[in-house]
């Protein structure tokens, strides 16, 4: 974190703060140190959440934190599926933590939202009694994809993970074996179902954890599928919002701050976006008047982030890594890159889009863009770089397929593509690694270009899985080699003016 926190402690000695956050310290915070607007020994956990890391309680745990201010039965159980870490860390503060909000002006807030942290493994019977208590009519989940064990269509059943909770539905491991367990237990007991809400930064996250349910279910009592099939809810989502991982130097600067120590302190980016589907089935949050978008079509805010936010990320990282900068903060600052990105968003992709209802895409361009120039956050464009066969098809290519599709140029966005071309070949010139799950094949190719665009083009459109139907499409194809010949020997300089001719085209 490279933010000085304007806020001034007095007291603590010398060798630093020896108290720990916690209901009894709170009071004697700093008066710039927000923290909660309400009583929290009046709320109720109305929430259980599965995976309470970094960025469910930079997130979601706030926007419950604002809420609790307007309605207080919706505190959370935080459940660890694995690790007791968040609980052994959290539960000495009684949920308590700080939230560093990073920026030109940097600033510290206490979140209470969390009312109970607990350890899964270790805490079977406290677990169940939360997923079926009356109180609870919400299950959320922040566990990433791996956690989820798909398939294609539904449970990977060979999962050995899966496979036991299969044998043993009844002390499950996993997550969905654990919202399947709950669900059997509250219709065996005559209440209504929880509804449940995935909010990891997955496409479909709602249907394909619906269906992921559903298959399981059926494989353990398929009367149980049945009611779950027609019950209960599985809202979609879409989550936004960098979330830099914890580490000392935030403790350290966090505790300076406090005058007290906190054991895990988070820290995100001012800027958060949630967007939930309203399928709710046993009431719902009153989200909305703490920001969350309800919306129908969730789908329509999480192609245009992928397109308006992703996809300009992975210009930035690849066009400026070629061009030598390190982070997206810093290659922002080059005006010409810079101009290339407004260009290709507001003028290259924007057009391709059906924007949902009360999306205002000039605000969105607008907040992304400041965003990208925020000097706090430290993103490294080497990061945003990986797994570019799995990145590119969903965050640039599908908008160059539309493009041509209504008759609309593709010279631009062109030069994104052959920018991660040029990467490959740099990397497997240099020896380098290349973090993608088509390394091989990738470094391959790179090895085998000569410099020659329409050689080298054809080598990569050869990989059928990256590039689909635009392989063969002769429009697509003389863009990417007149983008990848401008790019020259994908140095500094020749990138440079390839960018700037694109600006001023």
């Amino acid at each position: 974190m490279n933010s000085v926190w304007p806020i001034a402690h007095d007291g603590g000695a010398a060798t630093g703060p020896a108290a720990r956050l916690s209901p009894a310290t709170l009071p004697g915070l700093p008066a710039s140190v927000q923290r909660p607007g309400y009583d929290r020994d009046a709320t109720r956990i109305g929430i259980v959440h599965f995976g309470p890391g970094a960025f469910h309680r930079a997130h979601q745990a706030v926007y419950v934190d604002d809420l609790l201010a307007h309605d207080p039965g919706w505190a959370v159980c935080a459940v660890s599926l694995r690790s007791p870490d968040v609980r052994d860390a959290l539960q000495p503060q009684d949920g308590l933590y700080t939230l560093a909000l990073l920026g030109e002006r940097p600033s510290l807030r206490v979140i209470g939202s969390i009312r109970e942290v607990l350890c899964a493994p270790q805490q079977r019977r406290a677990v169940m009694s939360r997923l079926v208590d009356p109180d609870v009519r919400l299950v959320t989940l922040t566990i990433t994809e791996k956690g989820y064990c798909l398939s294609a269509d539904g449970i990977d059943a060979a999962h050995p993970d899966v496979s036991r909770d299969l044998v043993q539905p009844e002390q499950p491991i996993t997550a969905i074996g654990w919202l399947v367990a709950g669900l059997r237990e509250r219709r065996e007991r005559g209440l209504a179902p929880y509804t449940v809400l995935s909010c990891d930064n997955l496409a479909d996250n709602g249907g394909r954890l619906r269906r992921a349910v559903l298959d399981y279910a059926r494989r353990v009592d398929r009367g149980l599928a049945g009611w779950i099939e027609d019950h209960v809810g599985f809202p979609r989502s879409m989550v936004d919002s960098i979330t830099p991982a914890t580490d000392d130097a935030l403790r350290a600067q966090v505790a300076s701050a406090l005058g007290v120590e906190d054991a895990w302190p988070v820290q995100r980016e001012a800027y958060a976006q949630w967007v939930v589907e309203d399928d709710f089935r046993a009431g719902r949050p009153p989200f909305e008047r703490v920001g969350v978008v309800i919306s129908s079509e969730v789908e329509g805010w999480d192609r245009a982030k992928l397109r308006l936010l992703n996809a300009p990320h992975s210009a930035l990282a690849y066009l400026g890594l070629l061009t030598g900068m390190g982070t997206v903060a810093e290659a922002m600052r080059e005006p010409v890159l810079a101009g290339f990105i407004e260009r290709i968003m507001r003028e290259d992709i924007l057009p391709t889009l059906a924007l949902p209802v009360g999306f205002d895409p000039d605000a969105y361009i607008g907040a992304v863009l400041e965003r990208f120039r925020n000097p706090a956050i430290a993103h490294l464009l080497s990061q945003i770089a990986w797994d570019g066969s799995q990145k590119l098809p969903v965050r640039v290519l599908g908008t160059m397929a539309d493009a041509l599709a209504q008759g609309g140029r593709i010279d631009r966005l062109a030069l994104v593509v052959a920018g991660w071309l040029h990467f490959v070949v740099r990397q497997a010139r240099a020896g380098a690694e290349l973090s993608d799950p088509m390394s091989a094949q990738l470094l391959r190719i790179g090895a085998a270009a000569t410099g020659d665009a329409a050689h080298d083009v054809a080598g990569f459109l050869a990989l059928e899985s990256v590039f689909g139907a635009l392989a063969t499409d002769a429009r697509f194809v003389a863009a990417a080699v007149e983008a990848y010949a401008a790019l020259g020997d994908g140095g500094p300089a020749a990138v440079a003016r390839a960018l700037a001719a694109a600006v001023q085209a």
